[in-house]
């Protein structure tokens, strides 16, 4: 069984304890998700079964939106409410420094990432090397926030949305606004993935592939046997000629193809609809 659809996964609890779960309820082996939520947060994960999993790479992800609460003046390594070590009591802020300073953020953004990360520093997890005590640094990263809003302030909380690219540390956002407000220390207290690209939570409908694809569709007009056994396409035989990544749809199935020099190439060979 192929199957594309939109879980939502609780705080407290890992993506992969969730996927077993999932394996469990819809009494398959084979699937997995795409892009890791940390026990911690919740929300949106984009879920497959069977050989769409292969299709991850080319969904259309992008952006990101989150919703996240940020505690301003507690100290946590973890940036989170995991590793709570103190609390600063801290003057109230006007609302519009709160504003100020989330627009502050939007456009491309270098910064250093969480040290409880999935980074991964000489083969091992930053996490694994946080929480036995290892001293490490970590290369700073590059984001694009593309817009952000305030959704309440309560003092000393802040709630706010963020939508961003791929790779984006939100508890390392979280951070920014605090140092940017003149604060030591800010950790979240709640995180929420609302979507991933076109992909929102509707209670695990399943999604059409054809529809959720990022990549072009191309049109084969050679023989309709060599794409379903997978033997070699002409470049003469495809629509668009360009060099790029495209799907092709063979009714039943697609195939994802890459024209490069003008070579052409499978990605993947046969995926059935």
């Amino acid at each position: 069984m192929n199957r594309l659809f939109v879980a939502y996964k609780p705080t407290g609890v890992s993506s992969n304890f969730f996927l077993t779960k999932l394996k469990r309820k819809y009494k398959t082996k084979k699937a997995g998700f795409s892009g890791t939520l940390d026990p911690f947060a919740k929300g949106v994960l984009i879920i497959g079964i069977g050989s769409y999993t292969k299709l991850f790479r080319f969904l259309n992800k992008t952006p990101k939106v989150y919703r996240a609460t940020l505690w301003l003046g507690a100290r946590s390594d973890s940036l989170d409410t995991e590793l709570i070590e103190d609390v600063e009591i801290l003057k109230e802020f006007s609302e519009s420094d709160i504003l100020r300073v989330l627009k502050s953020l939007e456009g491309e953004l270098e910064y250093e990432p969480p040290i409880f990360s999935a980074k991964r520093i000489d083969g091992q997890r930053a996490y694994d090397l946080a929480r036995a005590g290892k001293e490490f640094t970590l290369n700073k990263i590059n984001s694009t926030i593309y817009s952000t809003k305030l959704i309440s302030y309560c003092h000393p909380f802040v709630t706010f949305e963020a939508s961003v690219s791929e790779g984006t540390y939100i508890r390392s956002l979280g951070l920014i606004i605090a140092k940017r407000l003149g604060v030591e220390h800010g950790s979240l207290s709640a995180l929420e993935r609302l979507s991933e690209g076109q992909f929102r939570y509707n209670n695990e409908e399943s999604l059409d592939i054809k529809k959720s694809l990022n990549i072009r569709e191309n049109f084969y007009r050679g023989d309709a046997d060599n794409l379903k056994y997978g033997r070699v396409l002409a470049l003469k035989d495809l629509e668009i000629k360009d060099d790029g990544v495209y799907w092709l749809d063979s009714g039943s199935f697609i195939s994802v193809i890459n024209i490069a020099d003008a070579e052409v190439n499978y990605e993947l060979g046969r995926i059935e609809c």
